[in-house]
């Protein structure tokens, strides 16, 4: 089963669970998103979670999206 959260304008998240200590698994900055592949999650800030958002969603179990938090 995949669960897949993605924040729109019209809905929001109703919980945030990653924070300033969650760093991106790429560069290190804070995480935005994290993703579940393979039983491990993965974190990512919100570039590089856009950088490779369509080849993990493809594969990743969930994905869990905050980056609606850098508008506020």
């Amino acid at each position: 089963m995949n669960t897949l959260s993605t924040p729109t304008e019209n809905a929001a998240v109703l919980e945030y669970r990653l924070t300033a200590m969650d760093r991106c698994d790429s560069c290190g900055a804070q995480a935005y998103i994290a993703a579940e592949v393979n039983g491990s999650e993965l974190l990512f800030c919100a570039h590089h979670g856009r950088k490779y958002e369509e080849k993990l969603r493809a594969i990743a179990t969930s994905w869990h999206d905050e980056t609606a938090r850098l508008a506020e």
